[in-house]
């Protein structure tokens, strides 16, 4: 029988994200799926010899990339059955999966639209005609019921595909009374709402001085939280920049407690990480974090921008014998359902499903 023919199109590793992430994941799986023939594409293509200085130069890299990314979308989607396309919110989602629906409905392709942004609501308020463009695709799917249900709210049918987490990549390591070694590894930027996280460890320094807080990835904020850590008179905190997958296993490993206080969010691979590596998790009830951690089973979750509430839920796993472990093991169980073979093994069903359905 004919393999199935799947374009990829996504962010590669040099913007290094949780798209980018769950792409090179999901490519390097669905090459072990019999019958599937995948190859990627990316909206961030490197331009070649001295066309690579146009890249350096503010404006014009975005008009000389998106045009090289245009051209190589005219060249490799006739050659596919299927273009799967990953996608962020806003601006981002009309310089990258947009056009590549675009050329694949002239081209009379087969697409998914793989939208992982839980700023989804607003992106289609602030942006009605992207509904128009998301309405192209003949498939949509989300990581988490989370979006499944935001697309309902807009008459768009979607289904949920989990991202992935790889636990051979990570050591679990219960820790049954943990150190105050806290981990917040989200990028710096004001969805994710790091000051709440460096407010609520303030009041856990204060009890705990020898208290330490990892700060991995960067963003635009960073000046703004560096200067917070000045203002708040905070020691023991470390902002590490921009984190390669494998040291963040290292970082996992060697926290104690993983805090993320995001005021909108869909289905960070980060939490599932510290599934796999038995990091226990203190998290914001935002957007579609509570589809992923249960409170009180798999992690403790908190009201959004609710400081003092993250700190309490912090010193009761330092201080509560048992808690943690208990945690650790829950959310050790929920990943099977995240296995990339697993994982994989439904895209698979999909293209498949895709495919069979005739002609466009």
């Amino acid at each position: 029988m004919k393999p199935v023919r799947i374009l990829m199109v996504g962010p590669s590793l040099d913007i290094l994200g949780g798209q980018s992430i769950q792409a090179a994941k999901l490519l390097a799986h669905l090459r072990k799926e019999p019958g599937i023939e995948v190859d990627f594409l990316p909206v961030n293509p490197i331009l070649p010899g001295p066309l690579r200085r146009l890249q350096r130069i503010k404006y014009i890299r975005t008009l000389a990339t998106e045009a090289a990314y245009l051209a190589a979308l005219l060249v490799r989607v006739p050659q596919y059955d299927v273009i799967h396309a990953f996608s962020a919110a806003y601006w981002s989602f009309l310089l990258a999966p947009a056009p590549a629906l675009l050329v694949a409905r002239l081209q009379r392709k087969k697409t998914i639209l793989n939208y992982h942004d839980g700023r989804l609501e607003d992106h289609l308020r602030k942006f009605p005609r992207a509904l128009r463009l998301m309405r192209i695709a003949d498939r949509i799917v989300a990581p988490s019921q989370f979006l499944v249900d935001a697309f309902a709210r807009f008459g768009l049918c979607a289904r949920s595909i989990p991202n992935i987490v790889d636990t051979a990549e990570f050591r679990y390591r219960e820790r049954s009374r943990p150190c105050p070694v806290f981990l917040h590894n989200r990028a710096m930027e004001p969805l994710y709402n790091v000051p709440c996280s460096l407010r609520a460890f303030c009041i856990v320094q204060a009890k705990y001085p020898g208290a330490r807080l990892i700060l991995a990835h960067d963003g635009p904020l960073r000046p703004r939280l560096e200067a917070m850590v000045r203002e708040l008179g905070l020691h023991n905190v470390e902002f590490l920049g921009a984190v390669s997958p494998q040291r963040m296993a290292e970082l996992h490993n060697e926290a104690g407690i993983y805090i993320t206080s995001p005021d909108i969010d869909n289905m960070p691979g980060s939490v599932l990480e510290c599934f796999a590596s038995g990091l226990p998790v203190i998290a914001t009830k935002a957007g579609g974090i509570s589809y992923v951690v249960e409170h009180g089973r798999t992690g403790l979750l908190v009201p959004p921008d609710d400081h003092r509430a993250m700190a309490l839920a912090a010193m009761r796993l330092l201080e509560e014998d048992g808690r943690a472990p208990r945690l650790a093991r829950n959310a050790l169980a929920e990943c099977d359902r995240y296995r990339g073979s697993a994982v994989a093994s439904l895209w698979a069903d999909l293209y498949r499903e895709l495919n069979s359905a005739g002609p466009f």
